[in-house]
Order: structure tokens, then C-alpha cells, then sequence
């Protein structure tokens, strides 16, 4: 089963990800092709949601 996008060689410059348990994660980067952060109309942080987390060997 593939990831929901791409996982890159290089991680997204900017990006700063420490959810050591996903897919996409290394060294406190995301190395995934693009994100997706949802919750329209979201007013706090804790009310947004990385649609692009993978839990880390759900792909095998």
C-alpha cells in the first residue's frame, strides 16, 4: 500500500516535524512530498490535524 504521497530523498526545508512514529518523519524533519494540514475554520492549534501522518510500519 502507498503512502498518500511521495517520501523524498531530502526533507521539506521549513518544516519542522518531531512525531518520530510517522511514516514521513527523520531527524526531526518531514520528508514527505507535500503536506496537508486540515480543520477548516480551525481557531486554536490543537483543533488542526496533519492529514498527511502515517503511522511508521502501517505500509508493510
Amino acid at each position: 500500500m502507498p503512502g498518500r504521497v511521495d517520501k523524498l530523498k531530502t526533507h521539506l526545508q521549513g518544516i519542522k516535524c518531531v512525531v518520530n512514529t510517522c511514516h514521513y518523519w527523520g531527524q526531526d524533519h518531514c520528508f514527505a512530498q507535500e503536506i496537508e494540514v486540515q480543520a477548516p475554520n480551525a481557531s486554536t492549534t490543537e483543533m488542526t490535524d496533519c492529514a498527511t501522518f502515517i503511522p511508521n510500519g502501517s505500509l508493510s
